[in-house]
């Protein structure tokens, strides 16, 4: 027979509503040093290295492609033209143009970009997962958040970033965006994780805490991880920090429109909101939404291929002319905020795909794009640490094959812990001892 404890202790969590407990880490680590977060924005589909970090002016023209290239804050630094906000900035972030693997298929390429491994096991968690572990956030916030859930046949398999892989469900992320319209761009977006379920007020809430204070304890054989994990999920939804920090509405609206008033831009506004208030990872995806008169498609945006029937180069959805001066608006509108606001320094602002495109652009039979390309491909990293105006490695004369200094998914990795503060070979496994957070070596030369 159950005993009433027994029941009580089965229905806890479910009372918290929405799956809750699973955004807290239950198992906090303390540190000495001052804490970093980070917003990860993923280019989902692989963003043209030729058209925008790594510009080949004096390659031919089926190569460079019709956009030129402008010189940027950083004497000697060029970029593509279509993103002049980023140029102004370049002081402030590093450009790696050796990002380099050999896949080039969509959700594999992503599964080893969030597992930051060549060859990920299946529960291998992903990169937001392992920064809960080892640096979850001590505030009333949860301490890993997804913004536009990937969508399409691109994505990686879920259990790579919404389980939390090996590392449990503790720290698998707190997602909003789970369909292409719900973004706070849309003027109808709520962020429903913080609602109780239906009926059950914070009162009545609080009622059961009381209760089930009085049943259980680490004398009754009841985990006390559990419940310090317990405790958390109820201080999110009965506090009031965390919701705050969720409702973009408090934003001014010159400030929404300095980020722009898309998908992407309305999600890094977000993202600065979460890092302020606490939250250590935050990944975006990088979808700008859609250009005036377009119905939906898909999220993946930077997979240029021309197969949508929309140019590479042209206005749509899937198209350059379109998508990179959204991202150019969006993430030098954070860069700015973060500095003006004393949060650059201990935020990590990571700006990559799963892999680039290819040098030579192909002419299909409804509209012209580069196809897949994981050789040679580019990133921007900026703060925590990360030495502003700084290009690191090269790639040859058609930004086809890495010439110097590559830099594998382990390496991007091990720069990532290091810039938030992990040592990479901190062991995240239960028994103290194998799978080190990293296998790759740090590329100190962008500190």
């Amino acid at each position: 027979m159950i005993s009433r404890r027994q029941v009580l202790q089965a229905g806890a969590i479910p009372l918290l509503g929405l799956g809750l407990p699973r955004l807290l880490s239950a198992n906090p680590t303390a540190t000495s040093d001052r804490p970093k977060s980070c917003i990860f924005i993923y280019q989902y589909g692989g963003l043209s290295q030729l058209d925008s970090w790594d510009p080949k002016p004096n390659a031919p023209n089926e190569v460079r492609g019709p956009y030129q290239a402008i010189p940027t804050a950083v004497p000697g630094f060029h970029v593509g033209e279509l993103m002049p906000r980023l140029a102004r900035l370049a002081d402030l972030y590093a450009v790696i143009r050796s990002m380099s693997h050999s896949v080039p298929v969509h959700d594999v390429a992503n599964k080893m970009l969030l597992a930051g491994q060549t060859l990920p096991n299946l529960d291998s968690p992903s990169f937001g997962a392992v920064v809960s572990k080892l640096r979850p956030s001590t505030a009333s916030v949860p301490s890993h958040v997804w913004l536009q859930k990937f969508g399409g046949g691109a994505a990686p398999p879920e259990p790579a970033y919404l389980s939390g892989g090996f590392l449990g469900m503790a720290h698998s992320p707190l997602v909003l965006g789970l369909t292409h319209d719900d973004h706070p761009a849309n003027p109808k977006f709520q962020v429903k994780a913080f609602h109780t379920i239906e009926g059950v007020s914070i009162n009545r809430l609080n009622s059961r805490r009381q209760l089930l204070e009085r049943v259980e304890s680490p004398a009754t054989g009841v985990n006390e991880s559990h419940l310090r994990f317990r405790e958390r999920a109820f201080d999110l939804l009965a506090g009031s920090h965390a919701r705050k920090a969720f409702d973009i509405e408090q934003e001014a609206p010159k400030i929404r429109d300095r980020y722009g008033r898309h998908p992407l831009g309305q999600n890094l506004l977000l993202a600065r909101r979460l890092v302020e208030a606490g939250v250590r990872l935050v990944n975006v995806v990088a979808w700008t939404g859609l250009a005036p008169g377009e119905k939906f498609n898909s999220l993946e945006t930077w997979d240029m291929h021309g197969n949508a029937g929309i140019d590479i180069f042209a206005n749509g959805w899937n198209g350059l002319g379109w998508a990179l001066p959204k991202c150019d608006e969006a993430v030098s509108a954070l860069l700015e905020d973060l500095s003006v606001r004393g949060l650059l320094d201990d935020t990590l602002v990571v700006l990559v795909g799963e892999f680039g495109r290819t040098p030579v652009i192909s002419r299909g039979a409804s509209a012209v794009g580069r196809d897949h390309w994981p050789n040679s491909y580019s990133a921007m990293l900026a703060g925590a640490g990360i030495r502003g105006g700084t290009v690191y490695g090269a790639s040859d004369q058609q930004a086809a094959y890495v010439k110097d200094r590559p830099v594998s998914p382990e390496d991007f990795a091990a720069t990532l812990f290091h810039a938030m503060g992990i040592p990479p070979e901190t062991r995240i496994s239960p028994d103290g001892f194998s799978r080190p957070a990293s296998t790759g070596q740090v590329v100190t030369d962008l500190f």
